[in-house]
């Protein structure tokens, strides 16, 4: 682990692994996790010959938790020193939930810039919540109530995102806890400031500027982020190839990992 400074000084978290891979891929996480949620592809890919790059964003894991900067526009141009930083070029960008919302900004903001495949996992876009004009995503209402609970009882938020929203195939206690651990692990800051982007945010102008081969996965008992959701995004981004798991929910990284380990493989490769 190193840091990488953000344009306003914020120290982000990066994690280089297989610097002298055959191809590099960039993981980025979602809402209320850290890089520790990408652990079963990490090998996989390792295994594979590739070199992995994954971040904290900021607020959560390792990275600095700042007061403020928990839009998306800053949240890409983190990701944008980064990628600069490490120089990297024709990489497959990998965005999971909030962390697809963000990704899908910075394809826009810096017009793809180096980004050779874009993939998208359960990816909380254009909008999470409904508004004028978009009738998809969830209530502003129930938002406000998980911005709430963290306000208050962020632990709480942590179990039951674990335990009763990530997964539809059975998972252990275990695993749930693991999950529910790494959640606990982001600062209360973060969780709320990125929470209200989550809610306020709208990326539909995103959805167009991508222009590299894009694939969408997503979970059809997914209770987090609609099959109504990633139907837009599949619309609207030119070419793209959407795939649903018919038994994992929101947490597509390891809710049926071995499916989702070969699908995300071939993702990566251009093969699927």
């Amino acid at each position: 682990m190193y840091f990488v400074k953000a344009s306003d000084d914020v120290s982000i978290a990066v994690y280089d692994y297989n610097p002298k891979g055959k191809k590099t891929v960039f993981l980025v996480h979602g809402w209320p996790l850290s890089h520790l949620m990408y652990e079963y592809q990490l090998e996989m890919l390792l295994s594979c010959g590739y070199r992995v790059v994954s971040v904290d964003l900021r607020g959560f894991g390792n990275s600095d938790v700042p007061a403020y900067g928990y839009s998306y526009d800053q949240m890409a141009d983190d990701i944008y020193r980064v990628i600069c930083a490490l120089r990297l070029n024709r990489f497959v960008l990998v965005g999971f939930s909030m962390g697809g919302a963000v990704v899908l900004r910075y394809m826009r903001k810096y017009q793809c810039y180096g980004v050779e495949r874009l993939i998208l996992l359960a990816a909380a876009a254009p909008c999470w919540t409904r508004r004028e004009g978009f009738p998809y995503g969830l209530t502003r209402e129930y938002v406000n109530g998980l911005i709430r609970q963290a306000c208050t009882d962020r632990p709480r938020l942590a179990w039951e995102f674990s335990h009763e929203q990530l997964f539809a195939s059975c998972q252990s206690e275990q695993i749930k806890d693991w999950f529910g651990d790494i959640a606990l692990s982001a600062s209360g800051i973060g969780t709320v400031q990125a929470a209200i982007s989550l809610r306020d945010e709208d990326g539909r102008n995103d959805l167009e500027a991508v222009n590299v081969p894009t694939v969408i996965i997503h979970g059809k008992k997914d209770v987090v982020v609609s099959s109504q959701l990633v139907e837009y995004q599949h619309m609207e981004i030119a070419g793209s190839r959407l795939f649903q798991l018919e038994n994992s929910g929101h947490g597509i990284v390891y809710d049926e990992l071995e499916r989702f380990n070969d699908l995300f493989l071939l993702a990566v490769e251009g093969e699927e």
